[in-house]
């Protein structure tokens, strides 16, 4: 199938007006409302110190937890463990964690073909977030009836909205009792609305960056590649031509030097026993 017919196909698909209402008031809550009131307020040392905080935390929920632990097994903890992890995803506002790994297990199976969620092949812009504004017809589909069997994840997918919910209230609790009515706002919007829209762009960049430019080392199989200044922002995730080729790897860098924190915690978490039968699928050194 051409590009042309895929694109025309995609664009014969219903338009998601929930997802896309939801998308745009972030990202005018954070493109216009956080420089807005910096202007008129600016922000304390608080709101920067739960932006970083929350930022880490919903990162590494997502590149820990709904990548390495869901989608790809690459893994395994406590169910407590695994709660929390969840619990960070979610904060991140990237749909629960059935869904999103649902999403991620067919973009490896059907990668730059027609079922791929996020298809590089129909443009850059299109697999960075132009794929969200359109229902898709696949996601329910017979990719990972496994998730529909694991207690952790549905519990997650139930109660969904009240995680997101209180990754939001959180910030805006902390500046209020900080700094009043003022200080709930600034935080509000710095850690929760702006630090979800960092967070959501970050993760956009391996579905576009890292299927555009960057290096294969490990193969031109599809159009993943690596982006080492893209690990920076994703905790490790810009690897991407490597995972695609051993998707299941508990490291998305697998040399030492290579900045993939999201390998780094899975593997102190080993050490204390909290994480086991971490999987290496390269002999590429730790």
């Amino acid at each position: 199938m051409s590009k042309t017919e895929t694109l025309s196909q995609s664009n014969s698909r219903p338009f998601d007006y929930g997802t896309t209402s939801l998308f745009f008031l972030v990202t005018v809550g954070a493109v216009t409302g956080i420089p807005v009131f910096a202007y008129f307020y600016d922000y304390t040392w608080i709101d920067w110190t739960m932006f970083a905080l929350l930022y880490v935390i919903s990162g590494l929920g997502i590149t820990v937890g709904y990548h390495r632990l869901i989608t790809h097994r690459s893994f395994t903890c406590h169910n407590w463990v695994k709660a929390a992890l969840l619990i960070a995803g979610g904060w991140a506002l990237e749909n629960s964690a059935l869904n999103w790994a649902r999403d991620h297990i067919r973009h490896h199976a059907r990668t730059d073909q027609e079922e791929d969620p996020y298809n590089a092949m129909l443009g850059f812009w299109y697999s960075h977030c132009g794929w969200l504004f359109w229902k898709d017809p696949h996601r329910h589909g017979r990719f990972a009836p496994r998730l529909l069997q694991d207690r952790v994840v549905m519990w997650q997918h139930a109660f969904y909205l009240p995680i997101v919910i209180s990754g939001l209230a959180l910030p805006f609790a902390v500046g209020f009792f900080a700094h009043g009515w003022v200080g709930g706002i600034s935080c509000f919007l710095l850690a929760g609305l702006g630090r979800i829209f960092f967070v959501l762009n970050s993760t956009f960049c391996i579905n576009s960056i890292c299927h555009v430019w960057g290096q294969q080392p490990h193969g031109e199989f599809d159009s993943s590649r690596d982006s080492w200044w893209v690990s920076l922002l994703t905790f490790g995730e810009g690897y991407h031509n490597y995972h695609h080729r051993y998707q299941s790897d508990y490291r998305n860098g697998p040399r030492w030097y290579n900045f993939d924190p999201s390998k780094w915690l899975i593997f102190t978490l080993s050490l204390f026993g909290l994480a086991s039968s971490l999987r290496r699928l390269s002999t590429d050194e730790f």
